[in-house]
């Protein structure tokens, strides 16, 4: 299991659609089980990925706690502006 805790200057909405568009249907193709305005879990392939969003200052900070897909979460992470 893998937890990271980022700072993104995108907005809570951007950085929702970020996370769908990566790990969602058009990107890993995990499913969206459980969506809230500032909390999203995909699942898939045996494990699942669950994002915890929260604005702070300006920006957003993204806790991602994954089992199965840490590669892909490190790779996520690093992309985002």
């Amino acid at each position: 299991m893998l937890t990271l805790e980022i700072k993104t200057k995108l907005s809570l909405e951007d950085a929702v659609q970020q996370l769908k568009k990566f790990f969602g249907k058009g990107g890993m193709g995990l499913e969206i089980t459980e969506e809230t305005p500032q909390c999203l879990k995909f699942e898939g392939g045996g494990g699942h990925v669950t994002a915890t969003l929260c604005p702070e200052e300006g920006k957003t900070r993204m806790t991602l706690v994954t089992q199965e897909w840490d590669y892909q979460v490190k790779k996520f992470a690093s992309g985002l502006a």
